[in-house]
């Protein structure tokens, strides 16, 4: 079955300090790798990253949260063109694959098709014209656009007679099919950033919140009739109730519902990243 996108978008938001807790950057690396792995499953639209002046050097932090995240989001074969070699990315090699629908495996012009869309990063201009690599053994080119190298664009084949590639240039929004998700560093704490946002349901997960299965069916019709959903997460060391109060704030201040999508754990704590996969998976049951 193909990955259709969201007909409401969905927003996730993990704190800066996701990996606070984590002394070596390969167990980092791992760590931010199943977040965006269980975004990737779960058709998210959007994962913001808010600081929650927790640990040291906070953008240091968001730096390297944002890099993975963005890296994975990357389809393979524009990396190396997007991303400069960095410390941070040595450990980017056990990081799973998305295999997102802009994520493909083909890799020759001859098993290309027509209107279909790619991912690709411009790597010279000429005259009004743009040449494109779109992860295949030839450049594809871009008529009437003149855009600056290393511009990654989203585009839709329109001819496959030529010598090269010809392509036009797309919009996510056109894309019937779920084409993998945004970054956004928020500098703005979790409070401030959720009441200037523009979401009309705000869920946040705790262990010490509802049981999802007692408040399914409103958190369903408050879903259902919203444009725009945000689910936040708290920090190793923190849950959402501490980091609001931070901001004098409670929770439900904030929030229109704090779940808790695991009512019975087996074990002492719930890790972030696990929390991500439980509530993506139940939210998913109930959405």
């Amino acid at each position: 079955m193909e990955a259709i996108k969201r007909q409401i978008p969905l927003s996730v938001a993990i704190p800066s300090s996701i990996v606070a807790d984590t002394p070596h950057l390969r167990e980092k690396t791992y760590k931010v790798g199943l977040i965006g792995r269980a975004c990737a499953i779960f058709r998210v639209d959007d994962v913001v990253i808010y600081p929650d002046g927790k640990g040291q050097n906070t953008s240091n932090q968001i730096d390297f949260v944002s890099n993975i995240l963005s890296y994975m989001e990357t389809p393979q074969y524009l990396r190396k063109r997007i991303f400069p070699v960095r410390p941070l990315f040595k450990y980017v090699g056990i990081l799973p694959p998305l295999r997102t629908p802009h994520h493909p495996i083909v890799k020759y012009v001859r098993d290309l098709k027509l209107n279909e869309y790619r991912e690709g990063v411009v790597i010279k201009s000429e005259g009004n014209r743009s040449y494109v690599d779109i992860g295949v053994e030839k450049t594809a080119v871009l008529q009437e656009s003149k855009l600056p190298i290393g511009k990654r664009v989203t585009v839709r084949l329109v001819s496959l007679q030529k010598e090269h590639p010809e392509v036009c240039l797309a919009r996510r929004e056109e894309i019937g099919l779920y084409w993998g998700y945004d970054v956004t560093v928020s500098s703005l704490p979790l409070g401030r950033m959720i009441r200037t946002g523009s979401y009309d349901l705000a869920i946040a997960t705790s262990r010490y919140g509802t049981p999802l299965t007692k408040v399914a069916d409103e958190v369903r019709q408050k879903y259902r009739a919203s444009k725009r959903v945000l689910v936040a997460f708290g920090s190793p060391s923190e849950g959402l109730k501490e980091i609001l109060r931070r901001e004098n704030l409670k929770v439900e201040d904030v929030f229109d519902f704090t779940v808790n999508v695991i009512e019975r754990q087996g074990t002492k704590t719930v890790r972030t990243e696990e929390a991500v996969f439980a509530s993506l998976a139940a939210l998913e049951i109930i959405s």
